[in-house]
């Protein structure tokens, strides 16, 4: 589903992101990447969704060539990717069923598939009884979870999240984490990006470490020992 070949990100003489990255992830796979901070994580990332380009090398997304991909068709592959950040960036005006639904609106959705979607995705993460609650009314780890709900709304094969539990306790961490599982089990392929040790250990699944631009491991079952 995903195929990274010999790709290499440039943005100086003196700064190169990613080094020769080679990197297969299947169809339902559950990826955590770690890594210390300016190892390259937020550079894959930004590739993965399109946002950058490589300046070498290949990224195969879904049939999708993303070095080539043309601006008109970067919507159409951000579809099949969620994305999930730290920084929740919900809507504060509108409740927690809007700011799912404003998601699908932009994208032109009809509004009878709409009504439809919205409240199966906050059934999956648990919010369907606050529906109509404001972001102001939410503890951290549901706001998280709004952010979840509004990713899953294209019904992804890919999501990508990119330090979800940063700000959150233990006990929202564990609650967040779960839904990832939980949305992984249903088929759909989940990348997690974190600096989390008892998150990666705990999940015991996939573990690819960067450093300094560079995959230095890539093991199934593993542990986060940086």
């Amino acid at each position: 589903m995903i195929k990274l070949h010999g790709v290499t990100k440039i943005y100086g003489p003196d700064c190169v992101a990613l080094r020769d990255i080679n990197l297969n992830i299947v169809s339902g796979d559950f990826v955590s990447i770690v890594g210390q901070s300016g190892s390259g994580k937020t550079t894959l990332i930004k590739l993965l969704i399109a946002e950058e380009k490589p300046t070498k090398g290949n990224i195969e997304i879904s049939g999708w060539d993303v070095a080539k991909i043309g601006v008109s068709d970067i919507p159409y592959l951000r579809r099949q990717i969620g994305v999930v950040f730290q920084d929740f960036k919900l809507l504060p005006k509108k409740t927690v069923y809007e700011n799912v639904a404003f998601a699908l609106e932009v994208a032109g959705e009809k509004y009878s598939r709409i009504k439809q979607i919205v409240p199966q995705v906050l059934d999956v993460v648990g919010l369907a009884n606050k529906k109509n609650r404001y972001p102001c009314q939410l503890s951290g780890g549901e706001q998280q979870r709004v952010v979840v709900a509004r990713s899953l709304a294209h019904r992804p094969k890919i999501i990508v999240a990119d330090e979800p539990t940063g700000n959150l306790d233990s006990i929202n961490t564990v609650e967040v984490i779960d839904i990832f599982k939980k949305i992984n089990e249903f088929g759909t392929t989940v990348i997690l990006v974190t600096h989390n040790r008892e998150v990666v250990n705990h999940l015991r699944r996939r573990v690819i470490t960067l450093h300094e631009g560079k995959i230095i491991n890539d093991e199934i079952d593993g542990k986060y020992r940086l």
